[in-house]
């Protein structure tokens, strides 16, 4: 008797596979023959379930990005809480800021991204989320909601996208790492305090 196909279980290894070789290689340098060695998996499924290598990549971060914003939403009236919830997120999930920073390398400022509506939906519920805390009084509104958004993305973000940096200025210690952290808190706190 032979094996029982389950399509849904292939797609989820290719998924899992391209998310890791796009993490490490970024578009340019992922091979769609790595991706199926470690997906076990057909390279003709890959192209038949995801398209193109660039299709594939755009729906593997539109994926993470969608799990980054069910799992972190934007809560105004907790900034502090919220941005331990996204460092948090980045630390169990690196992968996800090397997705953006690939898509950044390789699209640029002014190229747009084969999903970009999709993104800006994704991100005018975040700033909407920002601008209700603005009307409601809780924080300030001295500075554009998306501009907020923005900056306080780049705070809780920057340590780990740059974690040489991180490490050489900051330090290297559970010490060094705590007060780090208290310090992005405290400036985000400021950033929106009204």
């Amino acid at each position: 008797m032979g094996a029982v196909r389950d399509p849904e279980a292939t797609r989820a290894r290719i998924f899992g596979a391209a998310l890791a070789e796009f993490a490490r290689h970024g578009i340019a340098g992922a091979r769609i023959d790595r991706i199926a060695d470690r997906a076990k998996a057909n390279k003709q499924l890959i192209y038949a379930y995801f398209g193109n290598k660039a299709e594939l990549f755009t729906r593997v971060l539109e994926k993470s990005m969608l799990d980054l914003a069910v799992a972190v939403p934007v809560t105004p009236d907790d900034i502090e809480g919220w941005t331990d919830r996204v460092i948090d997120y980045h630390a169990a999930h690196p992968e996800v800021l090397r997705l953006l920073f690939w898509e950044g390398l390789e699209y640029g400022a002014d190229t747009e991204l084969p999903d970009e509506n999709g993104r800006h939906e994704h991100y005018r519920q975040k700033i909407d989320a920002l601008r209700d805390g603005q009307e409601r009084g809780v924080i300030t509104d001295a500075i554009p909601a998306r501009d907020l958004l923005f900056l306080l993305i780049g705070l809780a973000n920057w340590a780990a996208v740059v974690p040489q940096m991180r490490r050489i200025v900051v330090g290297t210690e559970d010490t060094d790492r705590d007060r780090l952290r208290a310090s992005v808190r405290e400036a985000a706190r400021r950033l929106v305090a009204r």
